[in-house]
């Protein structure tokens, strides 16, 4: 199966129903009062983590997702049927942003957890909500709200506990696969691993935790060299780093400039992530030039505060050593986080609405002596109303004055008898 960690989708939600115009009409009742019902709401768009799901691969090839529209109001104070939600399951690890404004609108690190990323519009009213003392049959109903869209990048994160990291085939696929049961693919060559992997390391009496094996990193990778950010992205929620060293220089590198080129990547991308605890794993001390070079390195790296552990992940040596010091420092970090993060904040992660982008209801523009009103919500009113009725005409003159288009007309200094188009219709002003 194909990883993939990162697309970019369009989503909408669905449209509210329109509202109905509609008169009672039974025997003997010939004149019946309005009975228009109101329009469905439409559906949402609705991510929910799904524990079962391990990338973003089905987005890869469609990018266009819509909730269904609400139905439209019937006679007898019948209302449409809402819309349908349109539920789209992610990875649990996955980040949501708004394309456009690159900000953050969900981060579901929960299986189950679900959020509203784009809401429906809701239903017009029918002609029998418009009734009233002096307006006794309304020829009029209201349109539906369009639903919310929006262009969103999803990018999947791993939740992982303990990240390994270090140049390419310094053996952290061997150490997770050694380690976890997992069976990531190993050869002996570079850039092996070029999708994360997660294992579970089990230390008996229900101590355990979740380990990956990160991509490979190379020079260059905060500014997108290579596998770049792509590596980067995946470590920013583990809680320790296990950082392998290859001490044989088998590939022909120096250990040293590889540990600092790694963390200066890391410093780079994130300030926080160079902060992150790390333990270093000299790896492959079976063979003769790790021995040799071992001292050396291991005490260079203990005078700047590392912990080094000896290991070789071929022959299975001081692995145990290694997974258990890691556990201890997982422990230990648990008891710092504050309070608020360590408990279970079910109540956080509840759904929640996204609102409408704010918009102005309408806009007046004035050309020589034609006053030009706009807005969506102006073309809604419109579409509802049937100016060659008397009292459809009313409710519109009336609706433009308590929403303030009057008051920005005379602003604007409109005068007698100059033209006014709202939406597609034509009307010449009068006091």
């Amino acid at each position: 199966m194909l990883f993939v960690d990162i697309v970019k989708i369009h989503v909408a939600a669905g449209s509210g129903g329109h509202g109905a115009v509609s008169f009672r009409r039974e025997k003997y009742i010939p004149a019946g009062g309005p009975d228009g019902g109101d329009g469905g709401r439409g559906g949402d768009i609705v991510f929910e983590a799904d524990a079962g799901l391990k990338t973003l691969m089905d987005f890869r090839y469609k990018k266009h997702y819509r909730a269904q529209n609400g139905q439209n109001g019937a006679g007898s104070n019948r209302t449409g049927k809402d819309g349908d939600h349109l539920v789209l399951r992610i990875p649990v690890g996955t980040v949501i942003k708004d394309a456009e404004e690159d900000s953050v609108l969900a981060d579901l690190t929960k299986p189950g957890q679900r959020e509203v990323v784009a809401a429906g519009g809701m239903g017009g009213r029918g002609n029998s909500r418009f009734k009233s003392s002096t307006r006794q049959a309304p020829t009029f109903a209201e349109n539906g709200y369009d639903g919310e869209e929006r262009w969103l990048v999803l990018e999947l994160k791993l939740l992982a506990d303990v990240g390994l990291i270090g140049f390419p085939n310094v053996g952290k696929s061997t150490i997770l696969s050694v380690t976890t049961g997992a069976s990531p693919k190993i050869a002996n060559y570079p850039f092996t691993t070029l999708s994360p992997n997660l294992g579970v390391v089990e230390l008996g009496e229900g101590k355990s935790f979740v380990m990956a094996d990160i991509p490979g990193l190379i020079e260059g990778a905060h500014q997108g060299v290579g596998l770049g950010h792509d590596f980067l992205r995946h470590i920013e929620r583990t809680r320790l780093l296990i950082h392998v060293l290859d001490v044989s220089g088998s590939e022909g590198r120096d250990p040293l400039k590889d540990f600092e080129q790694v963390n200066y990547e890391l410093e780079r991308h994130s300030s926080e992530l160079v902060k992150r605890p790390q333990i270093v794993a000299a790896n492959k001390i079976d063979l003769p030039e790790a021995q040799r070079a071992l001292p050396g390195i291991k005490k260079e790296l203990e005078e700047k505060g590392y912990e080094v552990f000896e290991i070789s992940a071929a022959t299975n040596s001081g692995l145990k050593r290694l997974v258990f010091r890691a556990y201890e420092l997982l422990c230990d970090i648990e008891k710092q986080l504050p309070e608020e993060k360590r408990e279970d904040i079910e109540e956080k992660k509840k759904m929640r609405y996204y609102r409408f982008k704010e918009e102005k209801p309408f806009t007046v523009e004035k050309d020589g002596g034609t006053f030009i009103v706009k807005g969506r919500w102006v073309d809604r009113l419109m579409s509802g109303i049937n100016i060659d009725r008397d009292e459809s005409l009313k409710y519109f003159q009336k609706v433009i004055r308590k929403r303030g288009i009057t008051d920005e007309l005379k602003r604007l200094g409109i005068e007698q008898g100059d033209t006014v188009i709202v939406g597609d219709v034509e009307f010449e002003y009068y006091e």
